[in-house]
């Protein structure tokens, strides 16, 4: 009999130790009984027999997890503070007799690059000279920042990078961030390398998934295109990773194991000897801070963008007449509103109260498609209130526009336009998005209209209009970011107009001075805020963590986050920059607490975060989102 430490995949429970008659690779994957359930578990390591009885392993799986696969999960349960059975669960497990460092269809010999595993490929596109010296410069790096304005050309490289990279045997993998998983990019793709490129993301069936892993296993699958999840596919010979619009939020996880997909690409870039190219039309100050810059300045095709800076924060006459006078040009326009901030609350005229949710201390958002109030937190939902709850005043106002307010509006004003809601309301699967966008496409629709969602990567030669509302709502967020943010989201919507003709850029903001100032270049923004950050200590000149308390119990809560402060004044190389209640005080009827945390050097504030780890805190490393 022999007998093994394991730790239970998807979980944060502790090692247990199992018996197996047979003997067990370190990596295996393996059934194990818990109580009356059957668990997966990892096997990490042999031992003697314990002196207590242990249960048996009921089975082993045909897949495993590689040394490197266990390494960089260690890494990321370490500096993500996660269990180890959370963080390897990320990746998906090897097949059984496969090693990911050698792919035996690498040894063959190509002799005609374009045909390659039966397949064959249209040969990579031509690019200009422009392109050709940042291609030719990111191939001399491991890893680099390949900097290109909006319309720049720089999928072109991406593809030229994919081609060389089958040329020499080796796979790819390409991040986006989810929405960015658009049927243009994959029609793009597709067309150069077929069905040599597989989308991974969260929302494919069990089947596809399947499937898409026989490809890898086969090696008729070299490129892997997706969300941050696709990051942890199986490929054989893994030569290069590109992550495409490094500085979007959404490549970090907001729930553990916490990690930033474009932080851990750079890792495992170094660990299996791959390039790793970020890419952004307007990059991260961290990231630009810390790689090799490569250019793209000039868009691919050179247009007029005029900026119209107006205030106000509602849909007023010159936005009217800006998107009637395109729609009539038989143009399409594109108009941008805040996530949150498009989000229409009740107030009170008279005491000036928000209606908020009973669970959580947030306003309600008022539907008005589904006729209830809705709390995006804790998704309570109850029908809409006329009348205060704090001072019994009637009626109740409504802030802010929402998105289906806004098509209300502007259909009413716009006889005939068919307007696209574009958020996370109406863009619920992959299918209505395909069906969405490709209604814009075929021009069935004339005006996209939504959130964040626009901002990412979609690339319409007809849109002539960009307007951006609710800038200034961002610009007032309570985050070091917030100059940053805005000014990038300016930049990216603002880009996805003028693609192939002159185009008017229509910007609501009542400090149109702090964006003017920066409207010919992006880089000249980034130096300013890097000297604003390093004199303010922020990162990318400081490292910082956030812990969060949250309790049934307030003041339970607050007991732990005085204990947990009381810890942390011990460790002199960390400063404690702030304590208390969290910005958001009750999230589904848990009160929460936060502690904001900052040091020079990333290991002591580390190796403090770790002396103070509990089951009653969360730890964010490197956090996004502070409320």
């Amino acid at each position: 009999m022999k007998y093994y430490e394991t730790v239970l995949l998807r979980s944060s429970a502790p090692t247990l130790t199992y018996s197996s008659q047979q003997s067990l690779e370190i990596g295996s994957v393996v059934s194990v009984p818990l109580k009356t359930t059957v668990k997966e578990a990892l096997v990490t390591k042999e031992v003697e027999k314990p002196e207590f009885d242990t249960a048996e392993i009921t089975s082993v799986s045909d897949r495993y997890y590689n040394a490197h696969q266990m390494e960089i999960a260690k890494f990321i349960s370490e500096y993500y503070f996660s269990s180890f059975g959370e963080a390897i669960s990320l990746f998906l497990p090897c097949p059984v007799g496969v090693d990911l460092r050698v792919d035996p269809l690498a040894k063959n010999k190509i002799t005609n690059p374009l045909v390659y595993q039966g397949q064959t490929h249209r040969s990579a596109p031509t690019l200009t000279p422009i392109q050709q010296k940042a291609y030719e410069n990111i191939l001399k790096k491991d890893k680099a920042l390949l900097f290109g304005v909006t319309g720049s050309g720089k999928t072109e490289i991406f593809i030229s990078l994919f081609s060389k990279m089958l040329e020499e045997g080796k796979t790819s993998i390409f991040l986006m961030p989810e929405i960015s998983l658009t049927p243009q990019m994959e029609k793009r793709l597709k067309v150069y390398f077929d069905d040599s490129v597989a989308m991974w993301h969260s929302k494919l069936t069990k089947k596809k998934k399947e499937s898409i892993l026989e490809g890898i296993e086969e090696g008729t699958v070299r490129i892997v295109a997706g969300a941050r999840s696709a990051l942890f596919v199986p490929l054989k010979n893994l030569g290069l990773i590109v992550v495409d619009e490094e500085h979007d939020d959404s490549y970090k996880a907001m729930t553990r194991p916490r990690y930033h997909a474009r932080d851990v690409a750079v890792l495992m870039g170094k660990k299996l000897g791959a390039k790793v190219l970020l890419a952004s039309a307007t990059p991260s100050m961290g990231s630009y801070h810390k790689y090799d810059v490569v250019k793209l300045g000039k868009p691919y095709v050179q247009t007029q963008k005029n900026y119209e800076f107006i205030s106000g924060d509602r849909i007023n006459h010159t936005i009217l007449d800006a998107i009637h006078r395109h729609y009539k040009a038989g143009d399409q326009s594109l108009l941008f509103l805040p996530t949150r901030g498009n989000f229409k609350y009740l107030y009170c005229e008279s005491c000036g109260k928000t209606h908020l949710c009973p669970y959580c201390s947030v306003g309600m958002a008022l539907h008005r498609k589904y006729k209830h109030l809705k709390c995006h937190y804790c998704n309570f939902t109850e029908a809409i209130v006329d009348t205060c709850t704090q001072c019994g005043h009637t009626p109740l106002k409504s802030e802010r526009m929402g998105t289906v307010e806004a098509i209300e509006v502007i259909s009413e004003a716009v006889e005939g336009i068919a307007v696209e809601q574009f958020d996370k309301d109406s863009i619920t699967t992959a299918k209505k998005l395909k069906e969405a966008l490709t209604r814009f496409e075929t021009g069935e629709s004339q005006l996209l209209l939504g959130t964040q969602m626009l901002s990412k990567g979609h690339d319409y030669a007809n849109i002539t209009l960009s307007v951006i509302m609710g800038l200034d709502y961002i610009l007032g967020l309570a985050d070091y970011r917030a100059r940053e943010r805005a000014m990038s989201l300016l930049f990216q919507i603002a880009g996805r107009s003028g693609r192939a003709k002159e185009a008017q850029v229509i910007v609501q903001t009542g400090d149109p001075e702090f964006f003017q100032t920066y409207l010919a270049d992006y880089e000249l923004f980034i130096k300013d805020e890097l000297a604003f950050l390093e004199m303010a200590d922020y990162p990318p000149f400081v490292s910082l963590a956030r812990i969060l308390i949250a309790h049934k119990d307030e003041a339970k809560a607050g007991k732990i986050t005085l204990d947990t402060v009381t810890k942390l004044k011990a460790f002199k190389e960390i400063e404690i920059v702030g304590s208390g209640k969290a910005p958001i005080e009750r999230i589904a009827n848990k009160f929460r607490f936060n502690i904001l945390l900052r040091a020079k050097n990333r290991v002591p504030l580390l190796k403090a975060l770790h002396a103070v780890d509990c089951r009653e805190i969360e730890i964010d490393f490197d956090p996004v989102e502070f409320s």
